[in-house]
C-alpha cells in the first residue's frame, strides 16, 4: 500500500477510519474491509445496480465511486437500512408479492425503491418502472417488484 490514503467515513452510523488504495472502489472497500457483503458486485460498469449504496442521502453505484471519494461522507448499506427498520415495509411487500427470486439484485432494488418511498407522494407504475430501470433483475420479470413498490408507495398492489 505504497500510495495508500487515510479515509474516515460514517458507515451505517459508525465512524470508520481505514487506509485504502486510491483506486479501490467503495463497494469493494465495504465488502472486503468491513465485511458488508449485502451490496453485490455485478457488471462493475454502473449498469446493473447490484452495487447500489446511499452516500449522503443519495443512491450511487458503489462500483463507480472510489472509497477515497467517500471520505467524510455518510454511507448507508443494505445492512444498515435493514437493521434500522427503514426498509421494513418494502421488505415485507417484496416477500408478500414474491418480488425476489435469487436475491442478487434485491439489495440494490430495495435502495432504489426506498428512494421513491422517501418522496412521500403518489407515483405511477410507469414512474416506478422508470426509476428502477437502472437495476437489472434477471429472474422476476419486474412485475412483482413493481407491485411491491406500488403497494408501499401508493397503498395498493
Amino acid at each position: 500500500m505504497e500510495h495508500a490514503v487515510d479515509i474516515t467515513l460514517t458507515v451505517n452510523g459508525t465512524r470508520v477510519s481505514r487506509r485504502v488504495e486510491p483506486r479501490e472502489h467503495l463497494v469493494d472497500f465495504l465488502r472486503e474491509n468491513l465485511g458488508l457483503t449485502g451490496s453485490h458486485v455485478g457488471c462493475e460498469h454502473g449498469v446493473c445496480g447490484a452495487c447500489t449504496l446511499r452516500v449522503d442521502g443519495q443512491i450511487v453505484r458503489g462500483c463507480l465511486m472510489l472509497a477515497v471519494q467517500a471520505n467524510g461522507c455518510r454511507v448507508d448499506t443494505i445492512e444498515g437500512l435493514s437493521d434500522s427498520g427503514e426498509l421494513k415495509k418494502l421488505q415485507k411487500a417484496f416477500h408478500e408479492k414474491n418480488a425476489l427470486q435469487c436475491g442478487f439484485c434485491t439489495p440494490g432494488m430495495l435502495l432504489a425503491a426506498q428512494e421513491l418511498v422517501s418522496l412521500n407522494k403518489k407515483i405511477s407504475r410507469e414512474e416506478i418502472r422508470n426509476h428502477i430501470s437502472g437495476n437489472y433483475c434477471r429472474c422476476t420479470g419486474y412485475q412483482a417488484i413493481v407491485d411491491a413498490i406500488d403497494e408501499v408507495v401508493n397503498g395498493q398492489g
